[in-house]
C-alpha cells in the first residue's frame, strides 16, 4: 500500500480511514500514514478495540486537508449507524456516493 492516497495527484496528508475488523466490526480514525497506522492496528499497538479484533483491513479512505478537518469527519462518521458505514465502504467499490 502506498505511503497515503493520492486526490487530485496532491498527497492531502490527513485521511480517515474504516478498518474491517476479523469479527466484521468497522473501526473509524483518522492519520497521515495510511500504511503506518494500518500496520499498528495490525501489530496490536494500534487502538485498543482493534487489538482482540485482529486482523484489520482498510476499507475505507478520505483525504483531508487539515488535521482538525480529518478530525471533525471522523467525529461525523462515528455518529452513523452501522448501515451508514457500510454504504461509505461500498462507494469504494460501486462508486457512487451514498
Amino acid at each position: 500500500m502506498p505511503n497515503g492516497l493520492l486526490y487530485c495527484g496532491i498527497d492531502m496528508g490527513w485521511y480517515v480511514y474504516m478498518l474491517r475488523c476479523r469479527d466484521g466490526s468497522l473501526y473509524t480514525g483518522c492519520t497521515n500514514d495510511l500504511a503506518r497506522r494500518t500496520a499498528a492496528h495490525n501489530a496490536g499497538t494500534g487502538a485498543k478495540y482493534t487489538r482482540a479484533r485482529r486482523p484489520v483491513v482498510l476499507v475505507y479512505a478520505h483525504p483531508c486537508e487539515t488535521h482538525s478537518e480529518a478530525l471533525k469527519l471522523e467525529t461525523a462518521i462515528k455518529k452513523r449507524s452501522k448501515k451508514q458505514k457500510e454504504a461509505l465502504c461500498a462507494f469504494l467499490l460501486e462508486g457512487e456516493i451514498p
